[in-house]
């Protein structure tokens, strides 16, 4: 059974990341600018966005990025959004360090994610309401 399987049975169809950054030196405001300007595009223009949540360290140099997405077709939408609009400004701005993928994760978010290298795992018990 495949992990997106595994999940299905499990009663959630939930993809969800947490996508760990550093803001690169002298780019705060531009920083600043662009997740604002991505989260109220998303918030608008995405319903099947149910987290899409920007948490910086203590220093100000560090991201951690916790999206949460219905399904898989949802995260697909969003991804498709992010490569068209965001992509070149984000990672001029952003250094990833870790990309970590959580549940219903089928081929088609895996393969829009690769070349990032992500950490997928899968529920192992719980609950998501």
């Amino acid at each position: 059974m495949s992990s997106a399987n595994a999940n299905s049975s499990a009663g959630s169809q939930h993809v969800s990341w947490m996508f760990e950054l550093t803001i690169n030196d002298g780019r705060d405001s531009d920083f600043r600018a662009l997740a604002a300007e991505m989260a109220a595009a998303t918030e608008r223009n995405e319903p099947g966005t149910l987290d899409y949540e920007w948490y910086v360290s203590d220093d100000g140099r560090q991201l951690h990025l916790f999206e949460r997405y219905a399904d898989a077709d949802a995260a697909m939408i969003h991804m498709e959004t992010f490569d068209e609009h965001y992509m070149a400004r984000f990672f001029d701005v952003l250094t990833p360090t870790r990309l970590t993928l959580f549940g219903a994760v089928d081929e088609r978010v895996r393969a829009g994610m690769a070349e990032l290298a992500p950490q997928i795992v899968t529920r192992a018990e719980g609950f998501s309401r």
